[in-house]
């Protein structure tokens, strides 16, 4: 798994690739990490093998929008729609977005959480001319993550003596833990 810095350093690669090469494609092409790019509209106009890889599917040209993932959750397991997505939520900012985490449910129905880094490009006027987004798989530690979550809405379960909340809370620690479970299963096979 990529450390943050090794990710920034891609993406600065990346973003250097855009902005000062006619031949950008093929620097973005070797690069171990998913990365595409979005017009303004969100349509995917750019990804590289490693998305493929990740995404468990080739993206469609001209039909793909803000994303080369097939359907995007959030980790409380809602269904995320693409133009909600980090990659949307960039483009209609005009700026970059960090700190997000997401799961890509893949085709074969398998899952991986990710961190998104969406970016907005600019033209040298400053017009906003689309995004470029990296996506690092945070797995494991978001199988953690989830696992401890669901241990605490257990915890709270059985210190209520409400019994409809408490059936809430065993509820939401079943999804946890399901979806904890699905994203260790998707590494193991990784």
């Amino acid at each position: 798994m990529l450390s943050r810095s090794q990710a920034e350093k891609h993406l600065k690669t990346a973003l250097a690739a855009l902005d000062k090469s006619d031949d950008w494609r093929s620097v973005l092409d070797r690069l171990p990490v998913p990365i595409y790019i979005t017009a303004v509209d969100g349509a995917v106009t750019y990804w590289n093998q490693a998305c493929v890889d990740f995404a468990g599917r080739q993206p469609e040209l001209g039909k793909d929008r803000w994303c080369v993932t097939w359907q995007i959750y959030t980790t409380t397991g809602e269904r995320l729609p693409h133009d909600k997505c980090p990659m949307a939520d960039a483009v209609r900012e005009q700026q970059a977005i960090r700190g997000a985490v997401a799961i890509a449910l893949r085709p074969d129905g398998s899952r991986v959480a990710f961190t998104p880094y969406p970016t907005p490009l600019f033209d040298q006027d400053g017009k906003l001319t689309g995004a470029v987004n990296m996506l690092i798989d945070v797995s494991d530690e978001q199988s953690e993550a989830l696992a401890e979550q669901a241990c605490r809405c257990r915890r709270l379960a059985m210190a209520t003596y409400d019994r409809e909340i408490s059936e809430v809370l065993d509820a939401m620690a079943e999804n946890y833990e399901q979806t904890a479970e699905d994203l260790r299963s998707t590494a193991a096979t990784a």
